[in-house]
């Protein structure tokens, strides 16, 4: 990500939907940063009001409280949009399984009712959240974007329709969209309270206020873990991407590295004893499975690389280096 790159937005709106969660309100900081507009659509339903606290006394700043289930906010969220960033979604295989229907009408209504918005005003591009739960039973490692299997979980099956229909509004109304399937971001202003928190906040949480952290299974499920920074370069790469070839299709978006559960609670556990040495007699704990999850997580950032320039600067100990010392300072 650029000066040059976000020089191309200089003097347009940009539409952050889920604008107060944890990467909306990451992508809003970058762009008002920049002198960038933005509008921030957010029905506080995960998203904090505190995440864009600091925003509201920008002029650049506008915020739209509405809910992307219902046409008309969409439609005036829209309304200057020049560009989209599609963030709102209900989050979690877990709360998926418990509550499928809410899940179907936000992640799939919702997204609807989006790139109708989006189409009738006339916006430039629509780059919107993917997810990697696409790829379901899909076994083979690194996941590579033109093979997927059969989803796990209702969740899955709803980032699944988003393509489908990002892919029908493309080749029937000539909208410009770009998906991004996000692997395990992590970083500031994730939060780690709640039934259906993130596994790192909640692990740091659990650390800092010295209780056990429980991984599920062995240890053994690995995933692709990847730093907030690395995923607001790849939207900022597919807003502004001038390559024709890049558009209109999904990406991978994570470091390309695999880490197991235990050894991200280790990592985790050893860069929090720097600040609270008391913190390595911490245990560790196990529990079974959780029903949905995929075993094993890796992307082929080969596509990204190639189409939009991508290159993550944060591996698994950097983030969580960048990630822990933010954690310290807001949870203590």
């Amino acid at each position: 990500m650029t000066k040059d790159q976000l020089d191309i937005l200089e003097g347009n709106q940009v539409l952050v939907t889920g604008g107060a969660g944890f990467i909306g309100s990451n992508l809003c900081e970058v762009l008002l940063n920049n002198n960038i507009s933005v509008v921030c659509l957010d029905n506080f339903s995960t998203g904090k009001r505190e995440n864009i606290e600091p925003f509201l006394s920008n002029s650049n700043f506008k915020l739209v409280e509405g809910d992307i289930r219902h046409l008309k906010d969409c439609q005036k969220a829209c309304a200057h949009a020049d560009y989209v960033l599609h963030q709102a979604a209900l989050g979690s295989v877990p709360r998926s399984i418990n509550d499928p229907i809410t899940t179907n009408e936000v992640n799939i209504s919702g997204f609807l009712n989006m790139l109708v918005a989006a189409r009738d005003a006339g916006v430039k591009r629509f780059v919107y959240a993917a997810s990697s739960s696409t790829y379901g039973d899909h076994e083979a490692l690194p996941k590579v974007e033109e093979t997927i299997g059969k989803p796990l979980s209702p969740y899955a099956i709803t980032k699944y329709v988003n393509e489908l229909y990002a892919d029908i509004f493309h080749t029937t109304y000539d909208f410009d969209t770009i998906g991004l399937r996000y692997f395990n971001v992590f970083g500031k202003r994730q939060d780690p309270n709640g039934a259906y928190a993130a596994v790192i906040p909640k692990f740091v949480n659990q650390f800092i206020n010295h209780e056990s952290p429980i991984i599920n299974g062995d240890g053994s499920y690995s995933r692709d873990f990847t730093y907030i920074d690395n995923v607001i370069q790849m939207n900022i790469n597919a807003l502004t991407t001038s390559n024709k070839e890049a558009l209109n299709t999904v990406y991978n978006v994570a470091f390309g590295e695999r880490t197991t559960l235990i050894e991200l609670a280790t990592l985790l556990k050893t860069y929090l004893s720097e600040f609270d040495a008391s913190i390595k007699d911490v245990e560790i704990k196990h529990r079974e499975n959780r029903i949905g999850d995929i075993p094993h997580s890796l992307a082929s950032i080969n596509k990204a690389k190639q189409l939009l320039n991508y290159n993550p600067k944060y591996d698994i100990s950097s983030g969580l280096k960048e990630a822990v010392t933010w954690y310290w300072k807001h949870l203590k």
